[in-house]
């Protein structure tokens, strides 16, 4: 995609602004201590060190004792049952840990930004100040990387391996998978890994949001609380003034007018999918957050979420 640098940039090099390393993922894991995921929009429904208007946690299998008188039928351990010749019932507990699934979107489309770094890089920032965010509680850390051709999942574990296992992922680009992945295939394999009672961040620029693709999101917060995070580029969002400006990735020069009928329509199409979201989080009980290329991502988490 096209790239065009700002004089503000100059402190960054160009590597920086469109791609992300390793090293640069690994150092966040300082900032994000600031950082409390039980932010102001989720609201408690049950005791714990988390809060969720949601599902919770998930409930672990324990241990099971002797049927008593009361105990839920649905919950008798049929193969103790069978083996004793005693019906028994099944004792579970609430999970300490939560899952945190991440999906962060690393198609085409993101590698593209005015000012700022690319919303590839952001997406993959933000995916990490998550990620570490969630180790710092001792949640599990898992999520799904995902391009055009390829997506791949990673499910959540404990400790700070499995956030360098997500961190890696997130530099070293998946083998190709499919000739193409859309949003829809994306969010339905999605509704698939991510299990029940899971906090699942979606980092994207949503393009392509659909009827079917909404189902799957839909879908997967019937049994998850779910967290979209829209990353945009600031042309984006505003058209600048009437002119002619030129976007280059050091191979291709494109030229657009910003009074074309073709420029309005792109800030309008983003426009769109903007609101869509907004309603979809706000009628089916969704977070929606936004953050802009040129924006600090710690700064931005630290706002939306709230600090300790």
């Amino acid at each position: 995609m096209f790239f065009s640098k700002q004089a503000g940039d100059a402190r960054q090099s160009d590597s920086e602004l469109v791609s992300v390393s390793l090293k640069t993922l690994v150092d966040l894991a300082r900032p994000a201590a600031s950082l409390n995921l039980q932010h102001a929009l989720i609201r408690s429904t049950q005791s714990g060190g988390y809060v969720s208007r949601f599902k919770g946690r998930g409930m672990e299998f324990d241990e099971a004792r002797l049927y008593q008188p009361g105990d839920d039928i649905r919950s008798i351990d049929w193969r103790v049952t069978a083996r004793t010749g005693k019906p028994h019932t099944k004792l579970f507990r609430e999970e300490r840990e939560r899952p945190i699934f991440i999906s962060v979107d690393n198609r085409a489309a993101m590698h593209f930004a005015t000012r700022g770094v690319f919303k590839s890089v952001l997406a993959a920032k933000l995916a990490g100040l998550l990620a570490w965010t969630a180790q710092h509680h001792g949640d599990r850390i898992g999520g799904q990387i995902f391009s055009d051709t390829a997506c791949r999942e990673l499910k959540p574990q404990n400790g700070k391996h499995a956030v360098l296992r997500f961190l890696n992922a997130l530099v070293q680009p998946a083998d190709r998978t499919a000739d193409t992945l859309t949003l829809e295939h994306v969010l339905a394999r999605l509704a698939q890994h991510a299990r029940p009672g899971s906090r699942v961040y979606i980092i994207s620029d949503f393009r392509g949001l659909n009827e079917k693709a909404e189902k799957h999101l839909l879908k997967l917060s019937q049994h998850c609380d779910v967290v979209l995070i829209m990353v945009y580029d600031p042309l984006e969002s505003a058209l600048p003034v009437k002119g002619r400006y030129r976007f280059t990735d050091e191979e291709r020069d494109v030229v657009v007018d910003a009074d074309s009928s073709a420029a309005v329509q792109y800030q309008q199409r983003f426009a769109q999918r903007q609101q869509r979201l907004g309603q979809l989080a706000q009628s089916r009980g969704l977070v929606f957050m936004q953050c802009g290329t040129d924006e600090d991502p710690v700064q931005r988490l630290r706002y939306l979420l709230g600090h300790r």
